[in-house]
Order: structure tokens, then C-alpha cells, then sequence
């Protein structure tokens, strides 16, 4: 029997995360604020929710195998607009995209070492090309893409630490920060640019996860783009 949390694992990626990981024969807690089994119900920038999380997932399955670090959040600002981004707004960003995924790792490191487990954790290509929903949506995933790379060599041999990073993704987030138009323009503006010229969907990220976590065996401190070649299209 193999054990994962997933975290944001009610919507978009994450929920394609737990149904691919179930479908593979994982035992999957699915963390979230909302829409989850109850014991699973929580928040990853509050420590204590991480702690009671990872406690109740051994206590019902005795082991954690894999984390998924899929929860995030942002807040929509042209990056030209310097003034639309408060203090509070940068710090709330950074507390649910990167100390979240740092709090988990924490709480469940002991586990994921006795058990040689993973971690993957769900970037953006925001985070090398500077783009995306805002300014400190883009530092966020750059941070948390820096801080793989640390835990990769802190918490080697025994786990390994890896990164998908999606460009444009067809999820109900786009469309609830967009309106159906509007989110179907993004999407056929990132196709255009893309080598592949096509965006993803949910399902495209969990396969990569999924590949992280099963078939990897010998990769770690790495990034996957799962974004059609956004980071390697040429300029405007």
C-alpha cells in the first residue's frame, strides 16, 4: 500500500492528482480548506493544520509515501500596476505558495524518510519568465522552485524533491478570475506563443506528477514544464 497527500486537492490539478494516484492504487488524502474529508480539512499556512494533517493521514494508513504541493493562491495585478499590491497582499501570497509547501514538508519529513518517499511541488513557468497573475504570484513560484533545489540535497538520500511547473492550465480557476471569455482568450493567447500551441489540462500536470512520483527513481532537484514550451518560446 502506497500513502500521498495532495494538497488543494479538491479542484484543478490537485483533484486530478488524487484521481490519478487512486486510479494507480494510492491511498490519497486530498487536503483542502473546503470539499474534503473532514480529518483532512486544513489549511497549509497555519503549521498546525500541516502537523494535524500529516498526523491523521499515519494515523489511518500508518505511512506517508508521496506530498503533493498543489495549493496555492494569488491575487490578479498587472505587474506594471506597482500599486496594486499591498504588503499584506505579497506576504498572504507567500504564506499559502511557499511557507505552506514548507510547513508540510516539514510535518511529514520523518515519515517520507522511513518510507524513501517524494515530494512534488507545483510551480509556475511564471517563476523564470516573470509573468503570470502578479508580480509576487511569479516570485512565489521562483522561491518555491529555489527552495526544492535546497530540500533536495537536505532531505537526500532518502526523498526525493521535484517540481512540475504548468504554464497555462484550463481550470474552474481560470474561468471564476476570468469569465468564460476572458479565460478563453488567455488561453488562445498562451497557445499562440507556445511551441506546441496548445495549453494543458489538469489531467497533463497529474501525469507528470504521477511520472515524479512512480517512475523517477533517480531524479531529484528537478523541474518539469508542463507548458507547451512556453519557456523555451521566443520573445514577443
Amino acid at each position: 500500500m502506497k500513502v500521498a497527500i495532495v494538497t488543494g486537492g479538491n479542484s484543478g490539478m490537485g483533484e486530478a492528482t488524487v484521481k490519478e494516484l487512486a486510479k494507480r492504487g494510492w491511498q490519497v488524502a486530498a487536503m483542502a480548506r473546503s470539499k474534503v474529508e473532514k480529518e483532512f480539512r486544513g489549511d497549509v499556512a497555519e503549521d498546525a493544520d500541516c502537523r494535524r494533517v500529516a498526523k491523521a493521514v499515519l494515523d489511518k494508513w500508518g505511512r506517508i509515501d508521496a506530498l503533493v504541493n498543489s495549493a496555492g493562491t494569488t491575487k490578479f495585478v498587472a505587474h506594471a500596476d506597482l500599486e496594486g499590491l499591498s504588503a499584506d497582499d505579497i506576504l498572504g501570497i507567500f504564506r499559502v505558495n511557499l511557507v505552506g509547501p514548507f510547513q508540510m514538508i516539514r510535518a511529514c519529513a520523518a515519515a517520507l524518510k522511513a518510507s524513501r518517499g517524494c515530494v512534488v511541488n507545483v510551480s509556475s513557468v511564471a517563476s523564470i519568465l516573470g509573468t503570470g497573475s502578479s508580480i509576487a504570484y511569479a516570485a512565489s513560484k521562483a522561491a518555491l522552485d529555489t527552495m526544492s533545489f535546497s530540500l533536495a540535497r537536505a532531505l537526500g538520500p532518502e526523498v526525493r524533491v521535484n517540481v512540475v511547473a504548468p504554464g497555462y492550465v484550463r481550470t474552474p480557476w481560470q474561468v471564476a478570475a476570468h469569465g468564460a471569455d476572458g479565460a478563453a482568450d488567455l488561453e488562445r493567447r498562451f497557445a499562440e506563443r507556445a511551441p506546441l500551441k496548445a495549453a494543458a489540462e489538469p489531467q497533463d500536470v497529474a501525469d507528470a506528477i504521477a511520472w515524479l512520483v512512480e517512475g523517477a527513481r533517480r531524479v531529484t532537484g528537478e523541474i518539469v514544464y508542463v507548458d507547451g514550451g512556453m519557456h523555451i518560446a521566443s520573445p514577443r
